[in-house]
């Protein structure tokens, strides 16, 4: 957890005196706007924390080999959103943002309390790029993500530059 705490604290570092304006403003057409991207980040974390918590809860063990999850920060790949993590087109404050986000880590957070070592490392779920990961891979997979889209974030910043707010 701690690589998903640092880049929590860089994603909210990044976004933080960032008018809501300039947080919804679409600089391409097309692509997510920088509140879109924090809802993104929202919604896999919220989804992932329920399967995490369903998956322990069966008394099933399906071990897979360790997945290079580091690699979701290489935005050369570009990946399509699934369904279920696809942000909406809706107007988003700031702090309605940064609310959601601390939901869904304490979501996190509560799925994996007091789980042991094995039920991390045993324990699989399927991810739709790098197929089955074990839950500790999972974990680790969500704070390389918000890495990924921190780098996104950056980009719209330097975007927004050419706006006048």
């Amino acid at each position: 957890m701690e690589n998903n705490i640092k880049a929590r604290e860089a994603l909210l570092k990044s976004v933080s005196g960032l008018s809501d304006e300039q947080l919804n403003k679409e600089v391409e057409e097309g692509k997510w706007t920088i509140a879109q991207v924090l809802e993104h980040l929202y919604l896999l974390e919220v989804d992932a924390s329920r399967v995490i918590q369903e998956t322990l809860l069966k008394n099933e063990y399906n071990p897979t080999k360790s997945k290079p999850v580091h690699l979701a920060v290489d935005r050369t790949h570009k990946v399509k959103a699934i369904e279920g993590w696809v942000p909406s087109n809706e107007y988003q404050t700031l702090e309605n943002l940064k609310q959601k986000l601390k939901i869904s880590r304490e979501a996190l957070v509560k799925s994996i309390q007091e789980v042991s070592e094995e039920d991390l490392y045993q324990k699989s779920l399927p991810h739709p790029a790098f197929g089955p990961l074990s839950i500790n891979q999972w974990v680790s997979f969500i704070g390389y993500h918000e890495q990924r889209h921190l780098g996104q974030i950056e980009e719209i910043k330097e975007a927004l530059e050419s706006y006048n707010f």
